[in-house]
């Protein structure tokens, strides 16, 4: 895992955590995903697919869309830093 300038929160009980999301560290060098056993979101965890992106929340309907969501917010995040 790294240090990375955007950091992509998951919690272990939410769908999107069955996924392969540390994808996006190899991808992207500034990703650091962090998955914890509770993100105090409950509602939210159990209607939809969701993770925490720089504190932001990126949710859709099924998990593949919320990685596609996810990949999104990350490139963004990525061109803020860096000021692109």
């Amino acid at each position: 895992m790294s240090m990375g300038i955007v950091v992509v929160e998951v919690c272990d009980r939410n769908e999107i955590s069955l996924k392969p999301l540390e994808d996006f560290e190899t991808k992207y060098p500034e990703v650091a995903v962090i998955r914890t056993n509770c993100l105090n979101k409950c509602n939210l965890c159990r209607a939809r697919p969701y993770a925490l992106v720089n504190g932001k929340r990126v949710f859709a309907k099924t998990a593949e869309e919320c990685i596609r969501e996810i990949e999104e917010v990350v490139k963004e995040e990525i061109k803020e830093f860096y000021g692109i």
